[in-house]
């Protein structure tokens, strides 16, 4: 039988391997680093699963999936259904409205309506709700897929794949820039917080000129605050300026974020191609999956079906570059 070998466990390695695996496909994995963790990329995603709110400065591919990624991870991981709520300060009216006209499948609410979603949120007279987006915790999603395979006998190993492996798919981000030379890596920040004073219980993104927040609640008054998009290519610290304006963003959103702790400090660098849409593309052998840039959790599931039906069916979807040998 043919084993197909899956070069990283991130979120790209480990939804590929579950989609092979159960087309019926056995697979062993391969991540030097070992399983899911702070090393990877993905451990420090927001994990919304939004996109209606990520069409606003995305291609049409990007809300097309992202649709079918909700019912995807409810199959895999706990998904809380509980929609988005996009608010703007009295100053910042002009982002909320030019937000709704680049995006689609919200409710327009008024003060009463964000208070009535969301209490703990002080001072806003409008709002957009999506009612159908959802969020997952990436951490537990990750978990849940490597626990998953696991227990369907998928083998993983610690260590580098073997030279001359037949069947790869390598799936291992900015560390294939040395076949995929038009990859790049956009830098995110984080941070996460305990604030047991504020109870938020839905994603909410504030507009804001510089840099738009969001706040994802994980439960247990502890909250994922992000995320800065700069075009560099240095992970070693947060910035900052950076730091400063979620921190603000958050007070702004209610002050009692003023007293939060910060409980972790995150900086990831986000494999991207020009477009900044993913690519299943074939080298010399290899099939290589890549470039989710910030849509990590929302595009995944449709880049492994890609990935499995060229693997399995040489059946090459949209996400399929040309053979480049």
């Amino acid at each position: 039988m043919t084993i197909y070998s899956v070069i990283g466990a991130g979120v790209a390695g480990l939804t590929v391997a579950t989609e092979l695996v159960e087309r019926g496909a056995e697979v062993q994995v391969f991540d030097p680093a070992g399983p899911p963790g702070p090393h990877g990329c993905s451990w420090w995603a927001g994990g919304m699963l939004a996109p209606w709110c990520e069409y606003e400065n995305a291609e049409e591919p990007v809300l097309r999936f992202g649709q079918e990624a909700i019912d995807w991870w409810t199959h895999h991981t706990k998904v809380t259904k509980s929609g988005t709520l996009v608010v703007a300060s009295k100053r910042d009216m002009p982002d909320l409205r030019r937000f709704a006209r680049r995006t689609e499948g919200f409710s327009e609410i008024g003060r009463e309506g964000v208070a009535e979603l969301e209490p703990d949120l002080h001072g806003f007279g409008q709002g957009l709700f999506f009612e159908n987006e959802a969020h997952l915790d990436p951490r537990k999603a990750l978990l849940d897929l490597h626990r998953g395979l696991q227990d369907k006998a998928v083998t993983f190993h610690k260590k580098q794949a073997p030279a001359g492996l037949q069947n790869t798919i390598d799936c291992r981000g900015l560390s294939a820039r040395e076949r995929l030379n038009d990859l790049r890596g956009v830098k995110g920040e984080m941070l996460v917080i305990r604030a047991p004073d504020v109870e938020i219980t839905r994603p909410v993104r504030l507009l804001h000129p510089r840099i738009p927040l969001y706040i994802v609640p994980r439960g247990e008054s502890i909250y994922m605050l992000g995320a800065t998009m700069i075009e560099s290519e240095d992970s070693s610290r947060i910035t900052a300026r950076s730091m400063l304006e979620l921190l603000s963003a958050s007070y702004a959103l209610n002050p009692a974020f003023g007293e939060a702790e910060v409980l972790e400090i995150g900086v990831d660098l986000r494999p991207a191609f020009p477009d900044n849409l993913p690519r299943v593309r074939r080298l010399g052998g290899t099939i290589y999956a890549n470039g989710l840039y910030r849509h990590g959790y929302l595009l995944a599931p449709a880049l492994a079906r890609a990935v499995a039906d060229l693997a399995l069916h040489n059946t090459q979807s949209e996400m399929v570059d040309e053979d480049r040998d």
